[in-house]
């Protein structure tokens, strides 16, 4: 137990968390930053994170130790087991062990949010706070970019770009999709290479780029290894939080309480304190504070997946060499949202590798369905803080998604009988997606092979769902206080009203930038 008195604690060193916790600092509050993982200084970092391609420290047991939360699983679909869904631990969070791509969602996905009741979340509001955290190496004199912010952004050259890379965006451009040299740009659509948050070849997380450069600041404290229980109230209000250390409790206060735990812990964090639906919180012997929606809502990307048995001179070189440098973001049809798929391309596949019965190395071409109908939940189980939610993503059980996304895989398999993708191969497409094959000429088929076999892109959002104060599915309001109570905000992905149009980890940040000046 504590007495001292803090302005903000924010729980959560992560994308957001970071952001937000060294730019209130740098504004003069005094600032408790907690984080359930470890806390370390950048140069401490186990090297393989620092690689261009996140395999080398995936096969690596010692890479993964500590870095990613364990007895964490989702079920994708109502017909697949549940498995692991991977988050970041420590420090930096998910920015830590990523795919390091630096996306930014059109911004048409911040009109929808406007329209929806974010106020102070349109276009104009945003796109300032995106060129705030960022240095752009290529297009950092665009006005609507960043150049000196603290998240690098560097696109891999096209003589380095993998064979994958290369065939994907010939095989797109051949098949009439035009292209985008800045994915980035406020409308960019087409092929474009990957944004990557990294400098030199290493990957930049938002340790590195928030807190390493703060750790200094007087008035800003870092505390790992500190697992938060619940926050702690006084009459309806917030006024610190209950935390554990080597098993034993301590209670911090502060004026203010900033939950940035992410999709999973922060509305983890909110039931286990009496915010949530009520019935569920009931049943856990939870006394209600607020009956709000917390975890239900959850979106991620989904994705599938086809399998490309590479000729050896096509390969990886290296363990190093980028694994994916490419995209392709494009509209389904005239009634879609624009840019609601996605091509991706992968030099190295780490399933079909796992799963393949030959010695041949393998890529893959992806396709994920940027803009989501399907809502999922996430559960708790118990009020332990240690215990790990149940989460169910619920992916394409809206028959809209579950269309287009089979839409998507047939245009993939179109695009990649091009020539531009057949010379780098070694073997027949067919028979490595066998499975596929025999389904893609019947709807319902097609369906269920999807539905068995989706992925998802580690893009959690929307548990702690942001809108109007009076819309039954807001948890938090636009400035991101929780609805019922004084003195507690969400500021991470798990406020997002729906999973945006790009990898979340920018707007995660971006969204950490923004409400630092809002709360100042």
């Amino acid at each position: 137990m504590t007495n001292e008195s803090w302005d903000v604690i924010v729980v959560g060193a992560g994308s957001s968390g970071s952001a937000f916790a060294v730019r209130s600092a740098e504004k003069g509050k005094r600032v408790l930053l907690l984080e359930a993982g470890s806390d370390y200084r950048s140069a401490d970092m186990h090297e393989a994170w620092r690689s261009p391609n996140p395999v080398v420290a995936l096969m690596d047991p010692t890479a993964v130790d500590g870095m990613v939360w364990t007895g964490l699983d989702a079920t994708r679909t109502g017909k697949q087991p549940a498995a692991p869904y991977w988050r970041g631990r420590g420090v930096g969070g998910s920015s830590s062990v990523n795919g390091q791509i630096a996306i930014r969602p059109p911004m048409a996905d911040f009109a929808v949010w406007a329209e929806a009741g974010c106020s102070g979340w349109a276009p104009e509001d945003v796109l300032p706070y995106f060129a705030k955290l960022e240095d752009d190496e290529e297009f950092g004199d665009e006005s609507y970019h960043g150049r000196g912010g603290p998240t690098p952004i560097f696109r891999m050259p096209q003589d380095r770009w993998g064979s994958v890379d290369a065939a994907l965006s010939a095989s797109a451009l051949a098949s009439g999709f035009q292209r985008s040299p800045d994915v980035n740009a406020p409308d960019g659509t087409g092929v474009s290479p990957y944004p990557i948050n990294s400098r030199d070849g290493r990957r930049v997380s938002t340790n590195d780029a928030y807190l390493e450069d703060a750790r200094d600041l007087s008035n800003l404290t870092i505390r790992g290894d500190a697992l938060v229980d619940k926050v702690i109230f006084e009459g309806g209000r917030a006024v610190g939080v209950r935390y554990l250390v080597d098993g034993k409790e301590v209670v911090e206060r502060a004026e203010t309480v900033v939950l940035s735990a992410g999709v999973i812990h922060s509305p983890a964090i909110l039931m286990r304190s009496g915010i949530g639906p009520e019935r569920q919180l009931r049943s856990l012997g939870i006394e209600t504070r607020a009956d709000l929606p917390v975890g239900q809502g959850l979106q991620d990307h989904p994705m599938a997946m086809l399998s490309l048995p590479l000729a050896k001179e096509a390969a990886n070189k290296t363990p190093h060499d980028r694994h994916t440098n490419v995209c392709v973001r494009w509209t389904s049809g005239p009634e879609a949202h624009v840019n609601d798929l996605m091509f991706v391309s992968m030099n190295q596949s780490v399933l079909a590798m796992a799963t393949a019965n030959t010695g041949a190395e393998f890529g893959a071409y992806g396709v994920w369905l940027n803009q989501n109908y399907s809502r999922g939940e996430l559960t708790l189980t118990s009020a332990d803080p240690a215990a790990q939610p149940e989460v169910n993503l619920r992916m394409l059980s809206d028959e809209r998604d579950l269309s287009r996304l089979r839409h998507g895989v047939r245009t993939l398999v179109r695009l990649a009988g091009n020539e531009a993708t057949g010379s780098i191969l070694d073997g027949s497409i067919e028979r490595e997606n066998q499975a596929l094959f025999a389904a893609l000429d019947n709807d319902g088929e097609l369906d269920d092979y999807l539905l068995a076999t989706a992925g998802d892109a580690q893009h959690g959002t929307s548990t702690c769902r942001m809108g109007a104060s009076d819309d039954a599915d807001s948890v938090v309001d636009p400035a991101c206080r929780v609805l019922d109570v004084e003195g507690l905000h969400v500021i991470d992905a798990s406020i997002f009203p729906s999973v945006p149009r790009a990898n979340t980890n920018l707007t995660a940040i971006m969204a950490g930038e923004l409400m630092a000046d809002r709360l100042a």
